[in-house]
Parts: structure tokens; C-alpha cells; sequence
């Protein structure tokens, strides 16, 4: 079935400091472009929001770190994608208009760690979105987003759900599991969630449980594209 005119929303971080360690954060360059692209070539209209709306701030480490890919490049080089990153929605906006999307899904980055876990807008735009059969996910820092989203009858979305996210040993590894407010495979494993990760550190790993789609780290960012657009089509079955 093709996908023309249908859209996905992508909501992005707008907080752009790693805690207190005076380095800079945002959204992560290749979880952002990787299953960007990727749906973007099934034929979705992708929409940026942010808690804040205008620009979100890209984490500039990321762009280092993906010098050599060049579906990032390509990405961060086009200057229609740029211009609607810098102009991004409030996610406000779309309480209500929640069925105009096929999926809601955040991208990493230490940037959601820091606003987006209680934003009240995100966490309405994502239970509604789910409640009218959509399509909900995030990669590597994104799910925490998903974990205080809670349901009209009162239960948490990924209670008893298959998820995946960056784990706390990834965290460790790079140096930032005290700079985070929350550990984010910890806090899925507290509120009752099933995480699962890849056998070896930094592996990628992609969980769909139903209509919840997620993915562990940068590696997982094409996988998670692929398994987002699969979830919309079984959707549509």
C-alpha cells in the first residue's frame, strides 16, 4: 500500500545543555536523518515539533560522529529540512490533531532526557495518538518520553510492553549516567516495562510490540526506521 501524503510527526528535543557539564546537547544528527530518510522514501511527509517550537538544537557531537555517513550529510546539508528544524511546531499544536499522523516518534539525544520525560503536551499528544490507533516510538534517549505517557483508563502506555532505549551500561560508557536526571533503561525496568537490549554494547536492537515501536542507539536508527514503516502497514491491515 503506498504511503503518499500520509505524515509522520517527529518530535524533537529543545533543551541544548548536557546537564552541568557545560557541554552541548540536543538532538542526535543520525536519529534524526536515518529514519528520517528512510520514511521519507516510503513516501511520509515528516513534521519537526518541539516542546518550544523554532529551532531545535542539533547536538554537535553528532555531526562529528557522522562525518562519514553520508545519508546524514546529505540530511543536515539540505536546506528544506534545515529550515523546518529551525522552524519547528510547538507540539501543543497538535493536541487534537493527533489522527492527521500515521506515527508519533522521538529521536535521541541527550536533549529529551531534559524536557521531554514530563512535557504534558508530548505526553497528551502521544496518548491520544495511540488511543486512535497510531502508531507511537522513539530511539536511543527518545523513549523516555514514552514512559510517563499515560492511557485514558489510567495505565502507563508501556507498562508490560517490549521496549528497548540506551542502556544504563551505555550511559556508564560514555561518562554521563550522573549528568542525566534518569537512567533511562532503569526507569522502563521501575515502571514495569520488558527492556530488552542488544547482546553486546552499542549493537543494534529493535523492539515492535504492536503499534510501540523502539530502538536502543545510533546503530538502531536505520533498523528502527524500517520497523516504524512495517508497524504502519501491519497497522493498516
Amino acid at each position: 500500500m503506498a504511503a503518499a501524503h500520509k505524515k509522520i510527526l517527529f518530535i524533537l528535543t529543545s533543551h541544548d545543555q548536557l546537564g552541568d557539564t557545560g557541554k552541548k546537547t540536543g538532538w542526535y544528527a543520525e536519529e534524526v536523518a536515518e529514519p528520517a530518510t528512510i520514511l521519507t522514501n516510503h513516501g511520509y511527509e515528516i513534521v519537526y515539533a518541539s516542546p518550544k517550537g523554532g529551532k531545535a538544537p542539533l547536538d554537535p557531537g553528532s555531526v562529528d560522529a557522522a562525518k562519514d555517513n553520508q545519508i546524514v550529510v546529505s540530511f543536515l546539508n539540505d536546506k528544506d529540512i534545515t529550515f523546518k528544524i529551525n522552524h519547528t511546531h510547538r507540539v501543543e499544536e497538535f493536541i487534537g490533531k493527533e489522527s492527521e499522523f500515521e506515527a508519533v516518534l522521538y529521536p535521541g539525544g541527550h536533549g529529551p532526557m531534559y524536557d521531554l520525560e514530563h512535557n504534558e503536551a508530548a505526553l497528551q499528544v502521544t496518548a491520544a495518538a495511540y488511543e486512535a490507533g497510531k502508531v507511537v516510538g522513539a530511539v536511543c534517549h527518545g523513549p523516555i518520553a514514552l514512559t510517563d505517557v499515560t492511557l485514558s483508563d489510567g495505565t502507563l502506555l508501556v507498562k508490560g510492553r517490549n521496549v528497548t532505549g540506551f542502556s544504563d551500561d551505555e550511559e556508564k560508557a560514555v561518562g554521563l549516567d550522573h549528568a542525566v536526571p534518569t537512567l533511562l533503561e532503569s526507569k522502563f525496568r521501575k515502571i514495569g516495562a520488558h527492556y530488552h537490549k542488544a547482546d553486546q554494547q552499542w549493537g543494534a536492537k529493535v523492539v515492535t510490540d504492536g503499534r510501540i515501536v523502539t530502538g536502543q542507539n545510533p546503530a538502531s536508527a536505520p533498523g528502527f526506521g524500517e520497523a516504524v514503516h512495517a508497524a504502519i502497514l501491519a497497522n493498516r491491515k
